[in-house]
């Protein structure tokens, strides 16, 4: 692949010399765990597309790898109050990130569990921050899925961004060596979700640093 996953996950914006120029952060989440998902296709032809827009790094999230266990801290998230390394790696790491990009299956009108999981683990980390979707499926194309996933994200406080990308009999899509290929569309889809994900990022801003600094008051 030819985008580069981020090694310094130690602060939300990269900032030029000068201070003037921001790099925008957009974590990527294969949200389906399945053995032989079509899912990690899709999403490394997104972190492909993503990373070639100015002033955007990519961090791939495969969730299969990052195998998080079913939600197993004893206190509620949003006291940030962890007790498992996987919890405070996994914070650290959504920390970092400025906007998300969820590419997502349909299981049964509905999102995977691992995502629902993985989301369940933290609440600050995730709030006031743009998410984009990528959905995926049969004559849906996820978006049922998508249209359940909305409330979750509304209760961690994401904040979706208006344009997404919708794929109708993904299979058909992936080529000889099991590579994505988009259409036209797709790519216009996808390239009108980076726009508003580092618009959305920048006019949040000032929240997510209110939130922030109400925790650390509390």
């Amino acid at each position: 692949m030819s985008f580069t996953p981020l090694n310094d996950i130690t602060s939300s914006r990269v900032t030029g010399g000068d201070g003037g120029f921001c790099m925008t952060r957009i974590m990527v989440v294969v949200g389906s765990v399945r053995p032989g998902r079509i899912g990690l296709p899709i999403a490394e032809w997104v972190s492909v597309a993503l990373a070639g827009h100015e002033g955007v790094e990519v961090d791939l999230v495969d969730l299969a790898e990052l195998s998080l266990p079913l939600m197993d801290e004893p206190n509620h998230p949003r006291l940030q109050n962890y007790t498992h390394q996987h919890t405070l790696d996994w914070s650290e790491r959504v920390d970092a990130a400025d906007g998300f990009v969820f590419v997502t299956p349909e299981y049964n009108h509905s999102f995977s569990p691992a995502l629902k999981n993985a989301i369940d683990f933290l609440h600050n980390e995730w709030f006031r921050k743009p998410v984009g979707f990528v959905s995926y499926g049969g004559i849906s194309a996820g978006t049922r899925g998508v249209l359940a996933l909305k409330p979750v994200l509304a209760a961690v406080g994401l904040v979706p961004a208006s344009v997404a990308v919708e794929i109708p009999f993904a299979a058909r899509q992936l080529d000889d060596e099991g590579q994505f290929q988009p259409i036209e569309a797709q790519e216009r889809n996808l390239a009108a979700v980076a726009e508003e994900l580092v618009a959305l990022g920048s006019a949040l801003e000032p929240l997510q640093r209110r939130r922030v600094a109400q925790h650390a008051a509390a």
